[in-house]
């Protein structure tokens, strides 16, 4: 996987929801640009925020509007940036269908356009989003289409109010509160100038008076560039209708162009994150010092405790209690379990009422059936670990089936694994396994049988014996005394 794109997984990602596909409609992401403030190799929209690209984010945005295409338009790096995407495109989620674009020259956002039009032209409308922009919400832009269609626009462009607007296009609107232009920082007077309200750089056209004003774009400034808000001023002098729709939540107006930009966006989308959680009945002690992924489902009344860090398609269930420190990716954990301190856990199960830490390592493909445990420095790794049964101290169990009501004494070891090949460990219902066993792979272990403590186990035992296998114990009288 290259640097930079989110966490893969063995499963391609199933999108979460089921949405009409409007053929009216497309998305285009402007992503061509250099990102020079980032200070990095990798194009700006492959930075990630909560795990994951921007571009990603984005896209799964513009998915849950049900658009016929969605459009990604690059530019600088444009073969490296579209390999990358096109590789990461099923693990984000995207059915949609997607279509590249490229910016050959890279002069402002009205060619990065102007550019795509062969691909816009197939459709009514378009909505224009900018691939540094990951907090815009898929609801702001349903609502805002909605209102784009109501009011029958040719133009809408989203407008947040911020308390300090320097920088950025105002949105001047007449009397009525109807949509003027945009006027942008150098060109403000005084009064324009206190304007709060600006321009987001998000917008929906209605692509045949798109097509017309892109054509009559001039050069602009000293960097001779061709501006996408020239083109609202063009439909405007047309007499056809522009609105500005403006939401409440200006952060999804956040652009990021620094690193600095990037961990403020981070923070807001965890805080959102969080917040949901909140809100839904789940409990969250010092909720600022928890990092929890978007795609983490947590139920009402599991408890999580301070620094906790949850990732990928994660489910937790009520009852569930996470103490400190603990580390979770791509897990389940079932009603009324518990995970104690400092444990890490990584594609594992976890069943109803079991088990875990602290300081625990659950790797892949490990599953822990109901009130089983695996306690403190223990490890396991493609294991099922069967109802009430205990890893409690200082073992690995790896490539193992365990029954019910196993006794794993400490230090206990599998040795799955010959140099070549792993090898599968069976053991049945009531085991008792004294501590330091060591359990060479392949074997099976009958129900209720023993092994002795320290033994190394090369065979099978059958149901209801005791093994032992370590060498007898020699005392050898008056030789305890150290000769100098």
């Amino acid at each position: 996987m290259v640097a930079g794109t989110s966490r893969k997984t063995n499963k391609k990602a199933v999108p979460s929801h089921s949405v009409k596909t409007n053929k009216n409609l497309c998305v285009l992401v402007l992503a061509g640009g250099k990102g020079t403030r980032m200070h990095s190799s990798l194009p700006k929209p492959l930075h990630q925020v909560a795990n994951k690209p921007m571009l990603a984010h984005i896209m799964q945005t513009a998915q849950k509007l049900g658009p016929a295409a969605i459009g990604v338009l690059t530019g600088h790096e444009a073969a490296l940036m579209q390999n990358m995407v096109k590789e990461q495109l099923p693990y984000w989620g995207i059915n949609s269908k997607v279509v590249f674009t490229l910016q050959r020259i890279l002069n402002g956002s009205g060619t990065a356009v102007k550019d795509s039009f062969n691909f816009l032209k197939k459709y009514k409308h378009v909505i224009i989003l900018s691939g540094d922009a990951p907090l815009i919400k898929h609801e702001t832009l349903g609502d805002m289409y909605k209102n784009f269609i109501k009011t029958k626009s040719s133009c809408s462009v989203l407008s947040v109010n911020l308390e300090d607007p320097f920088g950025y296009g105002r949105i001047i609107r007449d009397g009525k509160g109807n949509f003027e232009a945009i006027v942008e920082e150098t060109s403000a007077d005084e009064d324009q100038k206190l304007i709060d309200e600006i321009n987001s750089g998000i917008y929906a056209f209605d692509i045949k008076a798109l097509g017309d004003a892109l054509k009559k774009m001039t050069p602009q400034g000293p960097k001779k560039e061709y501006y996408l808000t020239d083109c609202i001023a063009f439909i405007k002098q047309k007499n056809l209708k522009v609105t500005a729709f403006n939401t409440e939540d200006n952060t999804q107006a956040l652009g990021v162009n620094s690193k600095s930009q990037l961990a403020e966006a981070e923070n807001i989308m965890r805080a959102r994150k969080v917040a949901a959680l909140l809100e839904s009945g789940v409990t969250i002690y010092r909720p600022e010092s928890v990092d929890i992924d978007n795609a983490v489902a947590i139920e009402a009344d599991a408890v999580i405790y301070p620094n906790n860090f949850i990732y990928g398609k994660t489910k937790i269930s009520a009852g569930v209690i996470i103490e400190p420190n603990c580390f979770i990716t791509d897990s389940v954990i079932e009603p009324g379990a518990k995970i104690k301190a400092g444990s890490y856990i990584e594609s594992a199960v976890v069943g109803p009422k079991a088990e875990v830490g602290p300081y625990a390592h659950l790797r892949k493909n490990s599953v822990l059936k109901e009130k089983a445990k695996v306690g403190n420095f223990s490890e396991t790794k493609n294991a099922v670990i069967g109802e009430g049964s205990k890893v409690n101290h200082l073992s690995y169990i790896g490539d193992t089936e365990m029954g019910q009501k196993v006794n794993v004494g400490a230090g206990t070891i599998t040795c799955n694994y010959d140099g070549v090949n792993k090898h599968k460990t069976i053991i049945g219902d009531n085991v008792f396994l004294g501590s330091n066993t060591n359990l060479v792979a392949p074997v099976k272990l009958g129900k209720n049988s023993k092994t002795g403590a320290g033994s190394t186990i090369t065979d099978d035992i059958e149901e209801g014996a005791l093994a032992i296998a370590r060498a007898r114990q020699v005392v050898l009288k008056n030789r305890g005394k150290i000769k100098k």
